[in-house]
């Protein structure tokens, strides 16, 4: 059966069931255990911002200790005064920060759980789960997700997941200390006296990454399974916009990269739990003791297995950001997406040759110069569909009649941003400077640039573009540039130094910033300062952006037109705010999805769900026509 077969059977048997049959649901069904993509997605992303949010914070405190080391932190010891729980905060800072001072376990913790909850909680929930959820369904002409309750069930494994991730932080041992990457022997012999290992940081962690992974798989099935078989009518697969062709690459990369991390941390669960050994080995020693384990493990085999799934992850994260980037400048731009062909085999080939770069994160374990080479060039190879995703997204602004609301600043601000981190990721590739940029403030501001002023601009762009489909109004333009010129500014003065900081010898886990390493830091701790007070004033930077998502709500101007932007994609057929089953009529594909400024038509888009003069207007006797 052919994808536009299945769909219109599928149409056709569920139609009559949503135009009548559908009763009103009650609060808990309707917006808690819902199986409506679009609640669905909405939970995604406010569970993904509340995510960032907080991993923002863990980072400002960081910044704190790394830039004024030894001294209080502002506001440490208010914590200790809140109501109902001051008493519980007593404890916990007595502990972790005496006196308000961040300690050097405390900075790993926040550092480990930093990198954790941002990547795997925060950017890739909203930018996969939820912009996936909400948009592909109505973008290709569906009523749902293949497998709604899958689906939900897919949200609720990633909140239990959270839940265990922000419990991990109460416990006796806090949260896990030993990086995001979790590598092990380290991970696996932290705080091996404590007497409970299922009240351990380490193991909440693993657990609460199963679960994380598990929804990740959960989700990847049901985008691939819609993608496939619930096309409208008419929506071939080079109708397909590009926005749904990278959501499917990227549920594809979670379901073949997911699983080996998944597994990973099941065997460092049973090493932490059962006393098994499969990454410990023999004659481990501790403060001068041998550590009592059956050994006979090997660490390397974490370390593939983690960055098999890690740097597949990299794309996980860069891919829909690009797709949200091309619907946006197009449709701001007035001019087709150009190479839309060429984006889908640069972002297959993406895919492909990010299952085979993941040791150039591993130079330093010793590995043969042979081995080394072939991944040197991988690496390399790699960056060439990355360039042509990057070059098609520009040439589409060549020409066009630019319009510079909030979403296309924040869209045309990407490009710069994530050619400048793509750019500072070569140097990376090759073993002979690897191996002197390792572990420095050079990787963290070349992997910042991608995922921070990249991909979380990128999410910002589609946040302001598809608000009007979700709630009905439009988010207020004023604060949106307010929140625009300011992250874009304190963006660079945070990670440009960071590359800088890293080519003089910035090593990444110096919780005092470089403090004792003068033969380094002389003369450049100041650069300290600098980002530091780049990342309060990003913080600040967020404040507009917040009201704005949540006054516009019931303030924001009411849009006058199901398809405010002037935009050729189906989901603009959709009534604002969807109801159930999303379309009033079924929606068919008449043409490709970016149909701009078409000589001769009457106005500058052509909606791809219009049909043609001449032909039947109404698309439900279109439809009929065809029966």
């Amino acid at each position: 059966m052919s994808a536009a077969t299945a769909t219109l059977d599928h149409h056709g048997a569920h139609a009559h069931d949503h135009s009548h049959d559908h009763h009103e649901l009650g609060f808990w069904r309707k917006y808690i255990f819902s199986t409506d993509h679009k609640v669905i997605g909405i939970q995604y992303g406010l569970s993904g911002m509340v995510f960032l949010l907080f991993g923002f914070f863990l980072m400002m405190v960081m910044r704190w200790t790394i830039a004024y080391p030894g001294e209080a932190m502002p506001g440490m010891m208010m914590l200790t005064h809140l109501p109902l729980v001051g008493e519980f905060f007593t404890g916990w800072v007595e502990r972790w920060a005496p006196g308000g001072v961040v300690s050097p376990a405390l900075y790993n913790m926040f550092g480990a759980m930093h990198g954790t909850i941002m990547v795997f909680f925060g950017i890739v929930p909203l930018g996969f789960a939820a912009f996936g959820n909400f948009v592909m369904p109505l973008q290709i002409g569906t009523v749902d997700m293949a497998f709604p309750r899958l689906n939900m069930m897919s949200f609720w494994f990633f909140f239990i997941s959270g839940v265990i991730m922000f419990g991990s932080f109460l416990l006796p041992t806090g949260a896990v200390q030993t990086g995001w990457t979790m590598y092990s022997p380290l991970a696996d012999t932290d705080q091996m006296g404590v007497k409970n290992v299922w009240m351990h940081g380490h193991t909440w962690w693993l657990l609460a990454m199963v679960f994380n992974i598990s929804a990740s798989l959960l989700g990847s099935v049901n985008f691939i399974t819609t993608a496939i078989n619930l096309r409208a009518k008419g929506l071939t697969w080079f109708r397909v916009p590009f926005f749904t062709w990278a959501m499917m690459v990227t549920s594809f990369l979670l379901l073949l990269a997911f699983p080996p991390l998944e597994v990973a941390a099941l065997l460092q669960l049973a090493d932490r739990v059962f006393d098994a050994s499969f990454y410990l080995p023999t004659g481990l020693v501790d403060g001068g003791k041998h550590i009592d384990i059956s050994g006979g493990g090997n660490p390397l085999l974490y370390q593939h297995l983690f960055w098999f799934l890690a740097h597949p992850e990299v794309y996980v994260l860069i891919l829909p950001a690009f797709a949200i980037i091309s619907d946006v400048l197009p449709c701001n731009a007035r001019r087709p997406l150009w190479g839309h062909k060429l984006m889908i085999y640069a972002a297959l080939t993406l895919a492909f040759l990010s299952f085979i770069v993941w040791a150039h994160h591993m130079y330093l374990t010793g590995m043969g110069t042979m081995m080394s080479t072939f991944f040197q060039i991988t690496t390399v190879l790699i960056s060439v569909p990355s360039v042509i995703l990057l070059t098609c997204l520009m040439i589409t602004l060549w020409g066009g009649s630019i319009r510079y609301n909030t979403q296309m600043l924040f869209a045309t601000a990407f490009l710069p941003m994530f050619g400048i981190g793509g750019l500072t990721g070569l140097p990376l590739a090759f073993t002979f400077l690897d191996l002197f940029l390792h572990d420095t403030y050079y990787v963290i501001g070349h992997f910042h640039y991608v995922v921070a002023p990249g991909t979380i601009f990128a999410l910002f762009a589609g946040v302001y573009h598809w608000y009007p489909k979700i709630t009905g109004r439009c988010m207020n333009d004023f604060l949106g540039k307010l929140h625009f010129w300011p992250s874009l500014l304190f963006m660079n003065v945070i990670f440009g130094p960071m590359l800088y900081q890293g080519m003089i010898g910035f090593h990444r886990r110096w919780y005092d910033g470089g403090k004792y390493f003068e033969q380094v830091t002389s003369g450049h701790l100041w650069t300290n300062e600098v980002i530091s007070f780049g990342a309060w004033g990003l913080a600040l930077s967020q404040v507009p952006f917040i009201l704005n998502v949540f006054i516009s709500i019931k303030g924001g101007k009411k849009v006058t037109s199901d398809n405010p932007w002037g935009a050729t994609t189906i989901e603009w057929a959709a009534p604002n705010i969807p109801p159930h089953g999303n379309f009033v009529t079924e929606p068919v594909a008449y043409r490709g999805p970016y149909e701009y400024s078409v000589p001769g038509a009457k106005s500058d888009f052509t909606p791809q769900f219009e049909a043609d003069a001449g032909t039947p207007a109404s698309q439900a006797a279109v439809a009929q026509a065809h029966h």
